[in-house]
């Protein structure tokens, strides 16, 4: 039995693909939007870390994609006041080994989208994802990457740029919809979490609200499922996750935003009072 039949909701069930090296490739260039493909005008060179080095054996056992993506994406190094201090490969940045001895800490963003009923989109990750394979997260969890358009801090706008690049990326919906002028970054939490001995995340996460109705093809190299919540049917996934029912799993960072902040922030979103709940000052260190 699959996560998903755990509980009686809408599915959305990903048909299986079968992809080349190059199909996948493809299909990934052509879910990217514009700005990540054209190169961004070159930002200062330097790392606060010493990279690892790749070779024909390293990962062996890694997925193509996400393996490009591990050694080829450059995530945000920042203090624990997330001022930025330097910037590091994905993969660097999510070796324990790493955040044990070097304390790298990165920053990242977690989406929570709402149709017009207030309901949550939600998503299972792929399984051939590096950290947290086929748990079940909000909307779309990624990092703003290391370019200019992703490192503006007014207003969190380079958090914003990466989050409706992202959605595109992993969901397939299109920046028309998801205009990043609609996003509201409610605020910041600071988390460490292990995913399995080797990967886990130290991330400084800016949490980020939207209500809009969209038309969602996932990316089945990024995401397993999607499916629709309300209020009441998360809580009882809550209650099966932690009762451990057919291995179900929320990602440790959704599940800190549901504990702390989620419940009373959907207030605000069915009320249309998004802008009350906003503190940006405040980094909790949960």
């Amino acid at each position: 039995m699959s996560a998903s039949s755990l509980f009686n909701l809408p599915l959305i069930r990903l048909r299986s693909l079968t992809l080349s090296s190059s199909s996948s490739s493809s299909f990934r260039f052509a879910h990217r939007p514009l700005s990540s493909i054209l190169s961004p005008r070159k930002l200062p060179s330097f790392r606060a870390f010493s990279g690892t080095v790749m070779t024909d054996t390293k990962d062996a056992g890694m997925d193509a994609v996400q393996r490009r993506l591990m050694f080829e994406d450059e995530c945000i190094l920042v203090d624990e006041t997330d001022r930025v201090v330097g910037h590091d490969s994905k993969y660097n940045c999510h070796l324990m080994e790493n955040i044990e001895s070097k304390n790298l800490l990165h920053r990242a963003f977690s989406v929570f989208l709402f149709n017009s009923k207030y309901e949550l989109l939600l998503q299972q990750r792929s399984n051939t994802k590096v950290t947290f394979p086929l748990v079940w997260t909000n909307t779309c969890c990624s990092h703003p990457l290391y370019r200019e358009s992703e490192l503006i801090q007014e207003n969190a706008l380079g958090v914003r740029n990466a989050a409706q690049r992202k959605l595109l990326d992993e969901l397939g919906i299109v920046a028309e919809d998801v205009p990043v002028d609609e996003f509201t970054a409610l605020g910041r939490m600071l988390y460490k979490a292990p995913s399995d001995g080797k990967w886990g995340e130290h991330e400084l996460d800016y949490l980020l609200f939207i209500v809009r109705d969209v038309k969602v093809q996932p990316n089945p190299d990024e995401v397993a499922e999607i499916k629709y919540v309300s209020r009441e049917e998360l809580k009882e996934l809550v209650k099966k996750a932690d009762a451990g029912e057919e291995g179900l799993k929320l990602s440790p960072w959704f599940r800190l935003v549901v504990d702390n902040f989620l419940m009373k922030w959907w207030d605000h979103v069915e009320k249309g009072t998004l802008g009350e709940a906003i503190d940006m000052k405040t980094i909790h260190k949960l």
